[in-house]
């Protein structure tokens, strides 16, 4: 295996997974992307971090995208002798909009391109499914490395699975991110193991709804995002999520926590997003963002 001198850069896009009824489901990429930057060293491993989350992420090989390049590396047959890593991160961190699984679709992407022929020996499904591996499931990784709106899952057997489905250009969205931070993992202890039939029911016809509405039947995006298998159950970590998601349904807005929260995220077609912006509450910050049709992008 040959390695490339580099440097290689990525780019790789904020994600929001759920959607309100799609739980580890369904997953649309946004518009805010964290950059990396790597190249082949002589030995060990050096790691650089700006913006998002630099004062709390480990400098060595324990850094996520490490992990996940020295992943794809064995995947692809060896690894390089050291690693220079610099990561510029606008992606929040434990906020719900995929930071995790940007770092891991970044960091195989990253491997794959300081590989020659890299594509051929780890192809896109390939990598796509390593990296839900990692990250246990595939909602947020499928539309980091796909783009745009993502239906994804895994069978029975373990294989993941993506497909991606349209967006309607109409749709844009605002992400409301508080200054508080929830894991995901917290996050999953709320949920209980089991759910009323009727509820599970009413969710699967909302969230086939929601892939019509956000193709082309915007008019749709309320009803469609009403969730009933997870978001009240995690209202103890983050009150004030379910409290911002209920104000803004009650104005019409299709809001929805965003992922495994506390960010909210709020979709329409063609709406008034100053307005949306304004109804941020105190001390959270607002980001209108496009949806975004590209997923993961690689130059050197």
């Amino acid at each position: 295996m040959t390695f490339v001198d580099g440097p290689v850069e990525v780019t790789v896009p904020a994600t929001s997974a759920n959607l309100g009824p799609g739980y580890d489901a369904l997953g649309l990429a946004v518009g805010l992307r964290d950059r990396l930057v790597g190249r082949i060293a002589g030995v060990g491993t050096v790691v650089e971090v700006s913006g998002e989350g630099a004062a709390e992420v480990p400098r060595d090989q324990t850094h996520l995208v490490v992990r996940a390049m020295h992943l794809a590396f064995d995947e692809m047959g060896e690894r390089p002798p050291g690693l220079r890593l610099t990561c510029h991160n606008s992606i929040p961190h434990a906020r719900g909009l995929g930071s995790s699984s940007a770092a891991i679709v970044g960091g195989i992407a990253l491997a794959r391109g300081l590989v020659a022929g890299g594509s051929l020996l780890l192809d896109d499904d390939a990598a796509f499914r390593l990296a839900a591996g990692l990250e246990g499931h595939p909602d947020n990784v499928a539309p980091a490395w796909y783009g745009g709106f993502v239906v994804s899952g895994r069978d029975d057997d373990g294989a993941f699975w993506a497909v991606p489905s349209s967006v309607d250009p109409r749709v844009s969205a605002v992400a409301f991110v508080p200054p508080s931070r929830v894991s995901t993992e917290e996050a999953r202890r709320l949920l209980p193991a089991t759910v009323p039939h009727a509820d599970a029911a009413a969710n699967a016809g909302r969230a086939a709804l929601l892939v019509s509405a956000l193709a082309g039947r915007p008019e749709h995006l309320l009803r469609a995002t009403r969730d009933l298998l997870h978001q009240d159950y995690r209202r103890p970590a983050m009150p004030a999520s379910l409290d911002l998601v209920e104000s803004l349904r009650t104005r019409g807005i299709a809001a929805v926590v965003s992922g495994a929260g506390p960010s909210v995220l709020a979709m329409c077609a063609e709406c008034d997003v100053d307005t949306l912006v304004a109804a941020a509450p105190d001390g959270w910050r607002a980001l209108p963002l496009e949806v975004e049709r590209h997923g993961v992008r690689v130059s050197s």
